[in-house]
C-alpha cells in the first residue's frame, strides 16, 4: 500500500516517519499527477489559508475533489480538516479555526478513540462546531467532536502524527486497504 502525504505545507515529515514506522510506503504529493496510485491521502496540520493558496495554485483542489468522488480515503489533520469542511467541501461540518486560542493555548491531553485511550496535541486546534447527519463522531474532547468520519473522508482536529501512538495512523490505514483496489487511482 503506497499512502501520499500532501507536500506543500506543514506536518508532512512528522506523518511520513509515522506511516515508516508501520512499514507503509510513502509518496510525497506536490502536484495532481502524484495522486495516481496511492490507496490513500493524508492533508497535514500546518498554515489552513496558506495551504488552501497552494491547493488552488497547483490544481490540487480540483483534483483532490475528483479523487475523493472516485473513492479516495483521505485524512485531513488539523489545518487538514479545516480544508476538507470548507475549500475542498468534502464533509458536511462546520469547523472553526483557532478554536481553543492561540499558539500559546496549545495542549496536550488523553481522549477516547476507537474504543482505546489515545494522546492528542492541539496546536492552535480548530473545533468541529456542527456536523451532518451522515457524518460519524470518532472522538470528542470536553463534548467537542474532535475526529469524525463520512465515508471516505475522516477529519482530526488534533496531531496523531506528533505522539508516539500509532493509533489514528492505524485506523486510517485499516480503512485505506478495506477500500482495496476501489481507493487506488490507475494513472
Amino acid at each position: 500500500m503506497k499512502i501520499g502525504i500532501l507536500d506543500i505545507h506543514g506536518s508532512v515529515v512528522e506523518h511520513a516517519k509515522c506511516l515508516e514506522k508501520l512499514a507503509v510506503e510513502v509518496c510525497y504529493v506536490k502536484l495532481p499527477k502524484d495522486l495516481k496510485g496511492i490507496s490513500g491521502l493524508i492533508i497535514p496540520g500546518g498554515e489552513s489559508t496558506t495551504m488552501s493558496k497552494l491547493l488552488k495554485k497547483f490544481a490540487l483542489d480540483k483534483a483532490i475533489k475528483i479523487a475523493a468522488k472516485n473513492g479516495l480515503v483521505i485524512w485531513g489533520s488539523c489545518a487538514g480538516a479545516i480544508l476538507l469542511g470548507g475549500d475542498l467541501a468534502l464533509m458536511n461540518a462546520r469547523i472553526e479555526k483557532n478554536a481553543y486560542g492561540r499558539q500559546l493555548d496549545s495542549f496536550e491531553t488523553v481522549i477516547n478513540f476507537n474504543e482505546k485511550r489515545i494522546p492528542a496535541v492541539f496546536i492552535r486546534a480548530p473545533k468541529i462546531t456542527k456536523i451532518g447527519p451522515e457524518i460519524k463522531e470518532l472522538a470528542n474532547y470536553n463534548g467537542d467532536v474532535v475526529a469524525a468520519q463520512k465515508e471516505n473522508i475522516i477529519v482530526s482536529t488534533f496531531h496523531p502524527e506528533l505522539t508516539e501512538d500509532p493509533s489514528f495512523h492505524k485506523y486510517f490505514l485499516n480503512y485505506c486497504f478495506s477500500f482495496g483496489p476501489f481507493a487506488t487511482i490507475k494513472g
